[in-house]
């Protein structure tokens, strides 16, 4: 059963922009924690901007001022805005959630960034 349903990824030239969003099923709570993180083949996940449920954001540092993470309670959805796309954003993100006791992931949606 899929909790985190992602979309909006694709194939964007450098400099561009993409929106990914992310819409979560009822069984994660309104209030938990919500972010993205991106994942290159043969490598780690890594953090890409995390949100709670008040607001407060957190980026890491290589795409600070670039991108921009937001989230609709009512929907229960969260939001990355990807601006200056560079190459080397070129990964799968993945919508993440985390309750304290589980983390969620979405199945992952393709960003491509090329000339």
């Amino acid at each position: 059963q899929v909790q985190l349903v992602e979309s909006g990824g694709g194939l964007v030239q450098p400099g561009g922009s993409l929106r990914l969003s992310c819409a979560a099923s009822r069984i994660i709570s309104t209030i938990d924690p919500m972010g993205w993180y991106r994942q290159a083949p043969g490598k780690e996940r890594a953090l890409v901007a995390t949100i709670t449920y008040a607001g407060t954001t957190n980026y890491a540092d290589s795409v600070k001022g670039r991108f921009t993470i937001s989230r609709d309670n009512a929907k229960k959805s969260v939001y990355l805005q990807m601006n200056s796309l560079k190459p080397e954003d070129t990964d799968v993100y993945f919508c993440w959630s985390n309750n304290g006791i589980r983390t969620y992931w979405g199945q992952g949606t393709q960003v491509t960034v090329s000339s």
